[in-house]
Parts: structure tokens; C-alpha cells; sequence
């Protein structure tokens, strides 16, 4: 991993529940994000990791890789947490393998602040230094149209990814509206080191369970 992770964090004023749903359910997930197209759950380990593929649907190709994660449903502060590492060997993807976290954070007033930090190694090597800041807009980008979904009904599909032109629309979803360093950092921070333990045990995706 380069050391220099992404993060984004927002504030959906849903409670938490609801904002895991929309998060963890993979039918519901590729709806929002911009990252993948489909994502095809399989059984669950015996320590409760998820296996999954992941399809990223290009011009060229379907870019395909496979991952694994697991979730923490109940923590005594009430704040969730859901670790992942995956991967692919397809030289079409600039990312070959990756490893993060979700954290989920009720507030007490029914919003719960979502943020997320990950890292990885580039598939494309001196091209990551474009790469990886349309990855960071792409996640932001996708955290924006998550909110407005979830706050106001206006599902996902409403907001193609053209709509970044429609600038005479201010309702349409903007990176900008998210933070992209927690409080206190910077861009250039390790934004691995408040991952949860649980991404520490997690096997490579490739691994046999």
C-alpha cells in the first residue's frame, strides 16, 4: 500500500440503520456507487466474513476482481464498523489490491456520520498520480448521491454521472460537500490508522476460507 490513503466523510441525517441497509446490501450498494457495477454476494465464511465478486463495467471490458469483508453490527458506543480487502489481476483496473474501512457514527439526533478510508496498491504505476484523486472525487462524488437519496427519496439513477454537468441544478450530488480529510488532517494522512482490528484478520480475498 502507498501510505497515503482516501478518505471521505459525510453526514446522512438517517439514522444508522437505515444508512447500513443502503450500505451493506449489495443490490442496494452498486445503486449509489460509482465504483462498481455489480457486486455478487456468496456465503458467508465461518467467522463471518463475505465473500463477493465486483464487476466494473467499462468501454473496453467488464473489469472483474473478488473481495472479502466483514461487518460489525453492535459496538457499546453505537457506532458500526465494516472492514474489506479485494482485489484483481485484470491490467485493465488501476487497482490491483486494496484493503479499507466503513464507520458509521449516530449522532443522537437521528444523522449518523458515514466515512470511509482505504488504500491500495496501482495497477497502472506512474498513472496513479492522476488516478488517484478521480478515485477520491469518484468516492465523494458517490457519498453525495448516497445522502441525497436516503434524505430526500431521489434514487441514485436520477443522478448519472453526467449530471456533474448540470451545473443549473443545485441539487445535484458534488464532492465538495463532503470531507475529504478528517478533522484535524490532511489528504496526504494515513487514513488506515483508525481501521477496525477486524480489517488486521481479514484473509486475501484469494485465500481459502
Amino acid at each position: 500500500m502507498t501510505g497515503r490513503g482516501i478518505y471521505v466523510e459525510t453526514v446522512v441525517a438517517v439514522d444508522v440503520d437505515t444508512l447500513w441497509q443502503a450500505t451493506q446490501d449489495p443490490r442496494r450498494h452498486v445503486r449509489w456507487d460509482l465504483r462498481f457495477s455489480e457486486i455478487v454476494p456468496e456465503p458467508a465464511d465461518a467467522d463471518g466474513a463475505a465473500r463477493f465478486t465486483y464487476v466494473r463495467r467499462t468501454p473496453l471490458r467488464d473489469v472483474r476482481g473478488t473481495g472479502v469483508s466483514i461487518g460489525e453490527r453492535r459496538r457499546p458506543d453505537g457506532t458500526r464498523t465494516s472492514a474489506l480487502r479485494f482485489g484483481t489481476d485484470d491490467p485493465l483496473s488501476p487497482i490491483r489490491a486494496g484493503r479499507g474501512y466503513w464507520r458509521y457514527v449516530p449522532d443522537g439526533t437521528g444523522r449518523t456520520r458515514f466515512l470511509t478510508g482505504y488504500d491500495y496498491d496501482p495497477g497502472w504505476g506512474p498513472l496513479d498520480v492522476v488516478v488517484r484523486p478521480l478515485l477520491g472525487w469518484a468516492t465523494a462524488w458517490s457519498f453525495d448521491r448516497l445522502r441525497i437519496w436516503l434524505e430526500t427519496g431521489t434514487e441514485p439513477e436520477a443522478w448519472p454521472l453526467v449530471s456533474v454537468l448540470w451545473v443549473w441544478r443545485p441539487d445535484r450530488p458534488r464532492a465538495s460537500r463532503t470531507l475529504r480529510a478528517p478533522a484535524g488532517g490532511t489528504r496526504r494522512d494515513d487514513h488506515l490508522q483508525d481501521a477496525p482490528a477486524t480489517l488486521a484478520a481479514l484473509p486475501e480475498p484469494g485465500e481459502a476460507p
